[in-house]
């Protein structure tokens, strides 16, 4: 703890803990290692107090979030306040993000109620582009999070997305982006095939950028990435139902009104699958992603059809089947 005293995040006592939290009166939510209380510093600056659990690992999660939370300042990650190391009680205190998760949000347009709007959701998909390129290309040491999802992607009020939950990220240098790891991590759908399988390259960087493809592909659709649509009596996996909409020049089967809506639906669409061919390779960089947002999509091509027929279909079929049925998974070191 005292390498990251320089670092200035404020350290509180599990006292402190307890008082900005109000006892813990307001759960906000719960994740893989702890909770999250609503708490306020004082009557105008409200925090996320994050409660790490005692019983299970080694503190390795809070040393992960702790080591890569005070090397950022960026507009698209949440802000860490301080901490807590206070025996064995750890905290996180982060600013507070009042309009909670974007899986808060995700819906298919035709809920009303709760979708954000084609433009809103472009400007959020940038936002969340720009920091994870900023992790990837932006600090000291390049900063691969390994948990990418809706439910980690916190909004202010004025909708700005903010990446949360470092908890499984991993450090390293930026001459080096191949990372080792002795099993799996990640959540139920994100996960990177590489990350089952080596079968179909290194673990790196681009493990983020697949997680970042189905996030985006969720928001366009509006579903989860694990859901799958019956089509022709066949069950088909959700992104390549998406794919075979677009390469068959069909809309996507949302709820959308006019040519911009439907522009940035089909370009939203178009990165997303981009995003998660299955060999890393193939994938384009944060860099790239960002370009292709914020270009008019017109001149973006489709890509390589991940779920074609070839030698490697029982192996791809396998490493998805995996994806969806596997829980979350958490290395221990």
């Amino acid at each position: 703890m005292k390498d990251y005293k320089a670092l200035k995040p404020s350290r509180y006592s599990y006292a402190d803990i307890k008082r900005i939290s109000n006892q813990f009166k307001e759960e906000l939510g719960q994740g893989a290692f702890g909770s999250v209380f609503k708490g306020k510093l004082s009557n105008e600056v409200h925090v996320a107090v994050k409660v790490l659990n005692t019983s299970t690992g080694n503190g390795q999660e809070f040393i992960n979030e702790m080591e890569a939370m005070c090397q950022i300042h960026h507009v698209n990650v949440a802000r860490l306040v301080g901490f807590c190391a206070d025996g064995n009680k750890r905290a996180l205190v982060y600013e507070f993000l009042p309009k909670g998760s974007l899986q808060n949000f995700i819906s298919s347009a035709d809920n009303k109620d709760v979708f954000l709007g084609w433009e809103r959701l472009q400007n959020i998909s940038i936002g969340i582009a720009n920091g994870i390129e900023y992790l990837h290309q932006g600090c000291d040491k390049r900063i691969l999070h390994f948990d990418i999802k809706p439910h980690n992607v916190l909004l202010d009020d004025n909708f700005t997305p903010k990446i949360s939950d470092f908890g499984l990220a991993k450090l390293c240098s930026k001459e080096r982006s191949i990372v080792s790891m002795t099993t799996a991590r990640g959540t139920l759908g994100y996960i990177a095939p590489e990350v089952f399988s080596r079968n179909f390259g290194n673990v790196s960087y681009k493990s983020d950028v697949y997680s970042y493809g189905m996030l985006l592909l969720e928001m366009v659709g509006g579903r989860k990435v694990t859901d799958v649509t019956d089509e022709n009596n066949n069950h088909v996996h959700y992104p390549q139902w998406i794919y075979n909409l677009l390469e068959n020049n069909e809309d996507i089967k949302i709820d959308i009104e006019g040519e911009e809506d439907t522009r940035i639906a089909k370009k939203l669409s178009i990165v997303g699958l981009w995003c998660i061919q299955w060999h890393p390779v193939n994938r384009p960089t944060m860099k790239v992603v960002v370009q292709m947002l914020e270009g008019n999509g017109e001149k973006l091509d489709m890509p390589p059809n991940p779920f074609a027929p070839s030698s490697a279909t029982a192996t791809r079929t396998g490493a998805r089947r995996l994806n969806l049925e596997l829980d979350v998974i958490s290395e221990i070191e």
